[in-house]
């Protein structure tokens, strides 16, 4: 009889590597992309007040912030992949629900998918630091960008026109990039990661890790840094569409806004050259100096909208940038044994900056316009900026350095670190 033998790829998965990972995040890309401009005007409709719209993204960061949390904790009891896989249930969910016309079906709908995001976040970053050599996380962050550049610079235009157009559309559109985000994840098959040490007996608590985090400046600082700068896109993306709406440009502002802006993202090889002719450090403090003056800037001209858009779409620009290097100081400092739980650590950023950004402008808007919100933005960059200068000069120069260009050669991909590769992580972490 004759023997059919089961073709190699189907008894032996590929190893994930960059590219699988950068088409991961490109997918997720197009699912928020279209919806971070829309959630906004949806908000500022049903609820018809900035400081009472602060007040609902507050409470859901809080929310979001604890069950990014626990999703270490919960890891240990649920395979990690069925937790990435209830994300994206949770994120396909939620976009159905905000096509309800009714202030409760909106803050459903904003709140599942907060929750969607930072639950897949953690696992992404988890799966990340178990397939992705040390020595490639520059070119990821770098080709997780690249990939996700249409969708995040289509997205939020797009999803506002749809939303004028037929007001379930940018919704359905999201929920259907979540389903296909949830295929490509099954296809590459990632499972529950790799563990390099395995804990006898768990924590006490899900919340056990911080000492470690705590004990670790490198990480603390680096979270930081992603903190604040999550801080300066809370405040373009949530608060540049109500000033825009305040002040007679529109409901579109926003979105065009955004989008033009993330354009950007197709230049994120030439932020990494940059990064590596100079260093981290200068490209992070770059970045924050000069987004934090642009914002700055934007609150405090004298009374001109167009300026005031113009200068915060000239400071993403430099938000990109940190978006390229702000995230590096803290993934070349976890240790290979901490990675999921440091992974929830880093996730956090998201849901601190999302309680931080609207618990600020909530008061500043008490006393001051919009424009006020912008002003705390340019100084919590620039508060970053100063933190910043004590960042090692030569942070991840043997690390994040390639030869040659683009910065996805197929040929440089790797799914799992090499024996001498983790010596040296082991080592350098110790």
């Amino acid at each position: 009889m004759h023997e059919r033998r089961i073709p190699e790829w189907l008894r032996h998965a590929p190893a994930p590597g960059v590219r699988g990972f950068a088409v991961l995040a490109g997918t997720e890309a197009i699912a928020r992309g279209i919806l971070i401009s829309v959630f906004p005007l949806v908000m500022y409709r049903a609820l018809q007040d900035a400081a009472v719209v602060s007040e609902v993204y507050f409470g859901v960061g809080v929310a979001s912030l604890v069950i990014g949390l626990l999703v270490p904790f919960l890891v240990r009891f649920v395979p990690r992949r069925w937790v990435y896989v209830t994300g994206n249930i949770m994120f396909v969910v939620g976009a159905l629900l905000a096509t309800v016309p009714t202030p409760a079906g909106a803050i459903a709908g904003l709140a599942l998918v907060t929750f969607a995001v930072v639950t897949t976040f953690v696992c992404f970053n988890a799966y990340v630091l178990d397939y992705i050599a040390r020595v490639d996380l520059g070119r990821l962050e770098t080709s997780r960008l690249f990939y996700s550049a249409l969708g995040w610079t289509v997205g939020p235009a797009l999803g506002v026109f749809l939303y004028g157009w037929w007001q379930p559309a940018p919704f359905l559109i999201a929920a259907l990039a979540a389903l296909a985000m949830l295929v490509i994840f099954l296809v590459m098959r990632l499972g529950n990661g790799k563990l390099i040490t395995k804990s006898r007996a768990a924590p006490a608590n899900p919340f056990a890790y911080f000492r470690r985090f705590l004990a670790q400046p490198r990480l603390v600082a680096g979270w930081i840094f992603a903190v604040l700068r999550s801080c300066g896109w809370w405040v373009y993306v949530v608060y540049l569409p109500i000033f825009s709406v305040q002040n007679g440009l529109g409901e579109h502002m926003g979105g065009i806004a955004l989008s033009i802006s993330n354009a950007t993202l197709f230049v994120t090889p030439l932020m990494l050259r940059y990064m590596q002719r100079r260093s981290v450090r200068t490209a992070v403090r770059t970045g924050f100096v000069l987004s934090g003056m642009l914002f700055l800037l934007a609150g405090l001209q004298p009374g001109i909208p167009q300026i005031a858009v113009l200068c915060l779409m000239a400071g993403s620009f430099f938000l990109i940038l940190l978006d390229v290097s702000a995230g590096l100081p803290f993934l070349l400092a976890v240790k290979p044994a901490e990675r999921t739980e440091m992974s929830a650590i880093y996730a956090s950023y998201r849901d601190v900056s999302g309680i931080l950004t609207p618990g600020v402008a909530w008061l500043v808007l008490l006393v001051a316009p919009v424009s006020g919100v912008f002003v705390a933005g340019g100084v919590g960059l620039l508060s970053a900026w100063v933190l910043a200068g004590k960042l090692h000069p030569r942070l991840g120069a043997a690390r994040i350095a390639i030869q040659g260009f683009p910065a996805i050669p197929a040929s440089s991909e790797t799914g799992k670190f090499r024996e001498g590769e983790l010596a040296a992580e082991r080592a350098g972490s110790a």
